[in-house]
Order: structure tokens, then sequence, then C-alpha cells
């Protein structure tokens, strides 16, 4: 296993579109897996997509810890999930401002609009299809790693620019947006 360097925005392998994965069985797979999360681990992230460490590929890691919960109903836990080929599908046009970072923005959080509940779907490490309907934090963690697979970096989801910051200016002069007070809050 190996800590893998992070492409931070306006490297071109964040601008573009992540290529499917033939089989998610893969030992390249397995391998790239094994580096990404040990390279979100190490930066302090909660997830971290393929093209997020320069592999152009439709590979997501996550995890969702019980301090990041909204208290909606499918808003649960999540242990690390692997997701490759994952494909969202939103389940209401109702959306939620949150605020986001990310480990390819570093030093930076935005509120960002997401929807409040999606459905997912992907592949295991196993082959085995992942299907899942969540809401709230991890509804947004899914939103915004599948984001980097086609190319798009939070900031270009904000509705208000208003709204990015520096972590420590957001520190010192707080704006409360009612929903996500995390400065951390998805990666």
């Amino acid at each position: 296993m190996a800590i893998l360097k992070i492409a931070r925005m306006g490297h071109p392998v964040l601008r573009d579109k992540a290529s499917p994965v033939a089989d998610p069985t893969a030992a390249e797979i397995r391998t790239l897996v094994a580096d990404m999360i040990e390279t979100m681990h190490d930066a302090g992230g909660t997830g971290l997509a393929a093209p997020q460490v320069h592999v152009p590929k439709r590979v997501v890691i996550f995890q969702v810890s019980e301090g990041r919960l909204t208290g909606r109903a499918l808003d649960r836990p999540q242990e690390l999930t692997v997701l490759v080929n994952p494909v969202i599908e939103p389940l209401t046009s109702e959306t939620e401002l949150g605020w986001e970072g990310c480990l390819s923005v570093p030093g930076l959080k935005g509120a960002v609009p997401r929807f409040t509940r999606i459905r997912y779907r992907g592949a295991g490490l196993d082959g085995a299809p992942i299907d899942r309907t969540v809401e709230g934090f991890h509804a947004r963690v899914l939103q915004h790693e599948c984001d980097h697979l086609d190319g798009i970096l939070y900031p270009q989801r904000m509705t208000d620019l208003r709204l990015l910051t520096y972590l420590e200016e957001g520190a010192r002069f707080p704006v409360d947006i009612g929903v996500v007070p995390d400065a951390n809050a998805a990666e």
C-alpha cells in the first residue's frame, strides 16, 4: 500500500470524466482501492474518488461516521465502502445547503446545495451489486464523490460564491446556513 499524491483544483485529471471499470474484481482495482484508503486516512478525509489520486477511473471510497449524521431517517453510519461504477438517482427535487470541503481544494469550504435523498448503485470489490437509498450527510458525501467522476468540484455546484471561504476565516466569522456547521463536511 502507498499514500498517493492528491490532485488539486486546476489539475486536468479533475476536469475530465472518468472511465468505467471493466472488472471491479481486477487486481489493479484492489491495489488502487487499498492505496486510496491509506491516502484518505492519512489526509483525514471522509471520501475519495480515483481521479483525486490521478487515476481517471470510476471508483469512490467513503465512510459516514456517527458524528456526521443529520438525524434524517435514511442517514445512517456507513462503514468504509468501495463503490465501483457508481450511478446516482435523485429521489426528490428538494435540495439542502451544507458546508463541504475537499481534499483537492485544500483550505477552503463552501456552502453547496445537494439533493436530500438519493438512490445509489454500483459494485463492490467483489463485483456484488450495491443498491442503497440514503439521505442527509450520506447522500451529500456520495454526490460530492461522484461529482469527481464527472470532472466537477464543489465550487462549481455553489449558488452563492459569497459562501466560499478559507477555513480559518470561516471559523473566525461563522455563517449559519442552518444545515451543516462542520467545516469538514464531505471529505
